[in-house]
């Protein structure tokens, strides 16, 4: 689910009670800012979410790299 920013202000106790089953998108201006989810989400489950994320093809050293060099 996306929400702005302005609705999640106005319908903050709403929002808190969907983030316990589902994540929430906040957008600011169109783009996303931020993510309402559970806190106590399994790692095994947080790790079964990413898988695939990032394709085959790109090495472990590949993707670190890149990642060093946004910073």
């Amino acid at each position: 689910m996306s929400v702005t920013a302005t609705e999640l202000k106005n319908n903050l106790s709403e929002y808190l009670s969907l983030a316990s089953t589902q994540d929430i998108y906040i957008t600011q201006y169109g783009k996303v800012v931020a993510k309402l989810t559970v806190p106590f989400e399994s790692r095994e489950d947080t790790a079964r979410s990413l898988f695939g994320s990032i394709p085959s093809s790109v090495t472990l050293e590949e993707s670190m790299r890149e990642r060093r060099d946004r910073i």
